[in-house]
């Protein structure tokens, strides 16, 4: 809370280092955690692919509407800007189906929410250099929606060159990380002393540390304390109640 005991304003982007490295899992759990400090943070996801609507099996705001308590009832069809069928960038699934996305449209979507929204977390689709539009990239959204960005990455074998690389990208447009996070899944296991180096590493090169490690959550819909802990350190960090390191 700030000093007149009101939440932040802030707007969170959650980004990947690859395609299925666990955004929406993290965006569900930074919810979570946000409802839980006493604010009404709105889901968006501004670009969906490999979904036909919002209320597929295999649709982002579904999974996220299905395990936030705060949104239950509600429709999720209010947090996806654009839904296209195929399974691949937003610029060529659009393409295939001749629905071209405008990128003026896209930057004045990403602003109404920004402007409407005093807590807010977009999660992105794919990479970081995943086309939106011919002119757009997913990490260009960022910027339009005065966000920061949230990045998430895997947490074993590969994930210092992919993450390293996306940070890179990010500082070379003039924006930090407002947390690094990785996932570690039970399909991706990795052994703990790899994690902590990986950790390590992204640390000592980026000069970004990760805030921490979601470990394999088996109920989804009551994730363990330890589930959080890197969303919380994050937040901490960006109030000002913890220093980062």
């Amino acid at each position: 809370m700030n000093a007149m005991n009101q939440p932040p304003s802030r707007a969170l982007f959650v980004v990947g280092t690859d395609t299925g490295v666990g955004k929406t899992v993290v965006s569900m759990l930074l919810l979570r955690e946000l409802f839980a400090r006493g604010e009404q943070p709105f889901y968006a996801k501004p670009m969906q692919t490999g979904c036909t609507s919002p209320y597929d099996t295999d649709s982002d705001a579904a999974f996220v509407y299905r395990h936030v308590p705060e949104l239950a009832g509600r429709d999720p069809a209010e947090a996806v800007g654009w839904c296209f069928a195929a399974p691949k960038a937003p610029l060529h699934a659009a393409r295939d189906e001749m629905r071209g996305v405008e990128t003026e449209d896209l930057v004045r979507s990403l602003a109404c929410l920004r402007s409407e929204h005093a807590s807010l977390v977009l999660e992105g689709a794919g990479g970081l250099m995943v086309p939106f539009t011919p002119e757009a990239l997913c990490i260009d959204c960022i910027r339009a929606a005065d966000a920061r960005p949230v990045l998430v990455a895997r947490a074993g074998l590969g994930t210092v060159n992919h993450t390293l690389l996306s940070v890179e990208a990010l500082v070379r447009r003039g924006m930090e990380p407002a947390g690094i996070v990785f996932v570690h899944t039970k399909e991706r296991s990795a052994s703990p002393d790899l994690v902590r180096d990986n950790m390590e590493a992204v640390a000592m090169l980026s000069g970004f540390p990760v805030s921490g490690v979601v470990p394999p959550i088996e109920n989804l819909l009551h994730p363990p304390d330890a589930a959080f802990a890197p969303l919380r350190r994050m937040l901490d960090v960006l109030d000002g109640v913890v220093m980062p390191g």
